[in-house]
């Protein structure tokens, strides 16, 4: 679909919302993938991008721990290990989980680990919690069983919008109907998954030596949830809302900080989008 809209397209290897928002915002990638609260921190430190879809209307942020480690919840967590990626949107975004469960976000300790290490940092107890997105809640679940303790950022007070495609301002500027077509092609692309699925997660298994269908599958079924709302069933697919990006700017300069402040209106654009194209009631 992309080679057919004129679109030369090489997906490289993500490390990070963190690293993500750098890299687009300082022009090395022209595209990129992060979540969008990182992308408002980013923005107020120089990072010059603009959100032009958004994947998850809903923050798909959570927090796994061990139950037999007595962990009940956030206000357990001071004194203890959390680790997850240097670079991991999570670790940007903790003070705002923090502060509104009112915890201090110096209490805890980050432990730099892999992505893919966190299932089994936490199993041998060498952390005592990490961070992972609900697309995955099913893995979780299956390593862990009933000892799983789980947390959603957004059932304790934060739901920003989560991951969000992002374009260098500069290269938007220079390259509109480029961008116009990717974002349509993309938002196509997301609305054939949800109607099938099953093409797309063969798709990526068959990109991905080490992924099982059947996991992939599940993890979909998960993302559409972080998906859906309000806007996407109603407006369109990847809409951003101007009044909850406003509340996201407030809550990012509320709880983390904003180095240098900016109209929210700058930093994403709904232009792009196709309004046919929305997710099923």
């Amino acid at each position: 679909w992309y080679e057919k809209a004129g679109i030369d397209l090489n997906i490289e290897n993500g490390k990070g919302s963190a690293l993500a928002t750098q890299r687009v915002g300082a022009g090395i990638t022209p595209i990129g993938l992060a979540d969008m609260a990182g992308v408002l921190v980013a923005k107020g430190k120089g990072a010059d991008s603009v959100a032009v879809y958004n994947v998850y209307a809903n923050s798909p942020q959570g927090m796994y721990w061990l139950k037999s480690s007595g962990i009940k919840g956030v206000k357990d967590f001071p004194g203890k290990k959390i680790g997850n990626p240097a670079a991991d949107g999570a670790r940007v975004m903790w003070p705002a989980l923090a502060k509104a469960n009112g915890v201090d976000p110096k209490s805890v300790t980050w432990v730099n680990i892999d992505a893919n290490a966190k299932l089994a940092a936490l199993k041998s107890k060498s952390i005592d919690v990490t961070t992972s997105f609900y697309n995955i809640h099913h893995i979780f679940q299956r390593e862990l069983g009933d000892d799983m303790g789980f947390l959603a950022w957004k059932d304790a007070g934060i739901n920003p919008y989560g991951n969000s495609i992002i374009v260098n301002a500069k290269f938007l500027a220079e390259n509109k109907p480029l961008v116009d077509n990717f974002v349509k092609v993309t938002q196509r692309a997301f609305a054939a998954c949800v109607k099938d699925p099953k093409p797309c997660v063969q798709a990526l298994v068959d990109a991905n030596g080490a992924l099982k269908f059947d996991n992939e599958l599940d993890n979909w079924m998960l993302v559409e949830v972080l998906m859906s709302d309000k806007f996407s069933r109603e407006v369109a697919l990847g809409y951003f809302d101007p009044a909850r990006m406003q509340s996201d700017y407030d809550l990012v300069k509320e709880y983390i900080g904003i180095d240098k402040p900016f109209d929210v209106k700058s930093v994403y654009t709904n232009e792009f989008l196709d309004r046919s194209i929305k997710m099923p009631k």
